[in-house]
């Protein structure tokens, strides 16, 4: 079954935003307000980052990576997660997941494709 399902990714130029969601689903979005999450990317050939969290209270954390470029929050009412993104690299290309935060093996989805590239 799902449980969480991402969108928003895209192609986009260097410099640019995209803005990604994260939908829980099912039995995730009954509690969804109490979980800690995540956002995830991944590059063929290397280890998955985390790129930010957000606890269940609202505190962020951030991936040094991003910081000051990404913003995570959540909407609890809508069950959604979100990831503000701006001023975007090439090297921001990758699958990005949600997941909770430690992510759960068994929470891994498709992702949301993000290509930054001119």
């Amino acid at each position: 079954q799902v449980r969480f399902v991402e969108s928003g990714g895209g192609l986009v130029q260097p410099g640019g935003s995209l803005r990604l969601s994260c939908a829980a689903s099912g039995s995730s979005g009954s509690i969804f307000s109490f979980y800690n999450m995540g956002w995830y990317r991944q590059v063929p050939g290397k280890q998955r980052e985390l790129v930010a969290g957000i606890i269940s209270a609202g505190s962020t954390n951030y991936a040094d990576s991003v910081k000051g470029r990404f913003t995570i929050s959540r909407d609890n009412a809508k069950k959604t997660m979100y990831l503000q993104m701006n001023s975007l690299k090439p090297e921001d290309t990758a699958v990005y997941h949600c997941n909770m935060l430690p992510p759960r093996n068994d929470y891994w989805g498709q992702g949301t494709q993000v290509t930054v590239s001119s």
